[in-house]
C-alpha cells in the first residue's frame, strides 16, 4: 500500500514527461500483483488456451514443444555442449577483454621511463642549478671547451 501510493506520488510529480510515464502502474515498480480471491466463474465467458488450440493439434503432425535454445542454436566453438560453450565464451571474453585491458593497462603505466624522458628533465634541471650556484651561464658557446681540443700538428700552422 506504501509502494502503491509513493509510487502515485512520484508519477504525479513527473506528470511533465507525458504519456509515456502515464502508461506506467504503480505494480510494475514495486513488484506488486493483485489478484482475485474468487472463484472463477464459467458466466464470464472467458476461453482459456486449451479451449482454443486443440490438444491432438501438436502431435497431429509428429512435432513436438522444442525450447527456443535448442531451436536457435548459437554456438561459439568453444564446445559442443550448449551450457559449457556458453560459459567459455563468457570466461573467454571476460579474460581476453577485461583482464587484459586492465592488467595491460596496469603494465604499461609502470613501465620504466621510455626514452628517459624524465631522467633528461631532471638532469637538465640539476645542471641548470648547478650553474646558476656556480655563476656561469646556462649555455656556452662551444659544446666542447676549445683549451680540451687537441688538434693534428698540420692545422696548427693554418691557423
Amino acid at each position: 500500500m506504501l509502494c502503491s501510493l509513493w509510487c502515485e506520488k512520484m508519477l504525479s510529480r513527473f506528470s511533465r514527461f507525458g504519456s509515456v510515464l502515464t502508461r506506467c502502474r504503480p505494480s510494475n515498480f514495486c513488484g506488486t500483483r493483485l489478484l482475485s480471491q474468487s472463484s472463477p466463474s464459467g458466466a464470464a465467458g472467458s476461453a482459456t488456451v486449451s479451449d482454443l488450440q486443440p490438444s491432438h493439434a501438436k502431435e497431429s503432425h509428429g512435432h513436438s514443444e522444442v525450447s527456443a535454445f535448442e531451436k536457435n542454436r548459437d554456438y561459439h566453438g568453444f564446445s559442443q555442449d550448449p551450457v559449457l560453450d556458453e560459459w567459455n565464451m563468457r570466461m573467454a571474453f571476460f579474460f581476453g577483454i577485461s583482464m587484459a585491458i586492465v592488467v595491460g593497462g596496469t603494465f604499461v603505466h609502470y613501465l620504466p621511463d621510455h626514452g628517459m624522458r624524465q631522467w633528461a628533465r631532471r638532469e637538465a634541471e640539476r645542471l641548470i642549478a648547478q650553474r646558476e650556484a656556480a655563476g656561469l651561464p646556462l649555455m656556452e658557446e662551444n659544446y666542447y671547451d676549445p683549451s680540451k681540443i687537441v688538434l693534428p700538428e698540420g692545422e696548427m700552422d693554418a691557423l
